[in-house]
């Protein structure tokens, strides 16, 4: 497949101004969103042939999101795209100053396996709010998602506009070399680092959603029956495939045993089973495999059994973990959930800070001053206290990561002006204007010139 020829093509429609108008846009939402609940059943069965996710768990963690993201844009659109006035200093009175958010052009998004609609479709979602053309290259590791969302895309919109390749590393190796106006990625921090490196030879912006070693710290205050509940619930949610999943938990040695009775507790309650509706497949063989080598069983206080013709790990609870062992060191993306133990909340927060910054971090508590702390003390892209993973479902707030997790930020209105440039225009008045800033200088002039500037 030419994809240069596709992108040609888009850079042309993009030129006629077309995607520039409201209307069309919210046509195309809507256009979408029509397309996904007539296809709603073949995205289940995809996802469900990808890795054994039931519908509840695609409605919920995938095709609720999309639709909202898509009637957040059908609701807010006309404001977002209006120019926005600002104050004008006095240097430029008489005048006026606006803010004019235009699409940034021709864009590309590079979609994730683990939640395959959500993270492939949202941003895609976001781009067409703000008035671009797009390429979607979903996630080959899903193949049968990738299919369905192919289908989607190609069979209702023309391909100069909207596009979503099928393929692997071959295609997207070769849709990277192309000059796009901007980029979106979701996935690894590894594949993250190759995709920044491409755009980087086209000075192409770009979004980096990645991951990394997501906290959930207990402190000896925390409600520990709602900490257990919430933490089992985010952590195994898609068989712990998540990017903001607790990764591990961090919890005041005086309340741990407390803790790790009640998540065996709530694993036990909530019947995570092979071929169950409340669990999923771990996505591929060589996932599984990865996943298996971070048990110790001399660690597991819960679980540990596996089944690998189904793909299938239980929940397992690890203690007695150090920061040295083999577990703590890369994103497990797994139903594994270490659990350490500290003495000082400081210290605590202290040794989350020497890591790399988390895509998410996790507090419960009813301590005011700890909830200070963990807010200000430690940088992570976001996060709850006293939950985990539900700060996504709110599209008020941005999400994305910092540093080793990422760089910008998505959601609602934060998704809009991820792919949109803010314009800054002045207009001035033709009158009235004195002599000041123009030739010849004098010290005069300077004294007026330092008291406006």
């Amino acid at each position: 497949m030419n994809f240069q020829e596709i992108l040609n093509e888009q850079k042309e429609f993009f030129n006629s101004q077309k995607t520039k108008n409201v209307k069309f846009r919210k046509r195309a939402l809507q256009q979408l969103k029509e397309a996904i609940l007539k296809n709603e059943d073949l995205m289940y069965e995809a996802i469900y042939k990808d890795f054994g996710k039931s519908k509840f768990d695609t409605f919920t963690t995938e095709i609720s999101f999309v639709l909202k993201e898509i009637e957040f844009y059908l609701k807010n659109l006309t404001s977002l795209s209006s120019p926005k006035k600002v104050r004008t200093n006095l240097a430029n009175q008489l005048g006026s100053s606006k803010i004019y958010s235009e699409p940034l052009g021709n864009t590309l998004v590079i979609g994730a396996w683990n939640y395959p609609y959500q993270l492939s479709l949202s941003p895609l979602i976001a781009a067409v709010a703000a008035g671009n053309t797009c390429i979607l290259k979903p996630s080959e590791v899903a193949e049968n998602s990738m299919k369905a969302m192919a289908k989607i895309i190609n069979e209702n919109f023309p391909r100069e506009y909207l596009f979503a390749v099928e393929g692997g590393v071959e295609e997207i190796t070769g849709i990277l070399e192309l000059k796009f106006d901007k980029i979106f990625f979701t996935g690894s921090t590894k594949v993250g680092k190759i995709v920044y490196e491409a755009a980087a030879k086209n000075l192409t912006p770009v979004t980096l959603e990645l991951g990394g070693k997501s906290p959930a710290i207990v402190a000896a205050s925390a409600n520990l029956e709602v900490a257990a509940r919430r933490i089992v619930w985010g952590k195994f949610l898609n068989a712990g495939q998540t990017c903001v999943a607790p990764d591990y938990i961090l919890v005041d040695e005086r309340v741990k045993d407390s803790l790790v009775t009640s998540l065996k507790k709530y694993i036990q309650k909530f019947s995570y089973k092979a071929d169950s509706e409340q669990y999923t497949q771990i996505i591929n063989e060589k996932n599984f495999e990865r996943l298996i080598k971070m048990i110790d069983p001399e660690n597991v206080f819960y679980g540990g059994n596996f089944d690998a013709k189904k793909r299938f790990i239980e929940p397992t609870i690890l203690q007695n973990v150090t920061w040295e062992d083999s577990v703590m060191q890369e994103e497990i993306f797994g139903p594994i959930l270490p659990v350490l133990t500290y003495k000082n909340f400081n210290e605590a927060l202290l040794q989350i800070s020497k890591h790399e910054k988390p895509l998410a971090a996790y507090l419960f508590t009813n301590n005011s001053e700890e909830k200070d702390l963990f807010t200000s003390r430690i940088s992570f892209g976001g996060g709850c206290i006293n939950d985990v993973v539900m700060h996504l479902s709110n599209d008020h707030l941005p999400f994305g990561g910092v540093g080793n997790s990422g760089i910008g930020n998505y959601h609602g209105k934060f998704g809009f002006d991820t792919f949109s440039h803010q314009k800054a225009i002045l207009e001035r008045a033709t009158w009235g204007e004195p002599e000041l800033k123009y030739p010849p200088y004098s010290e005069k002039k300077l004294s007026w010139i330092k008291r406006i500037l």
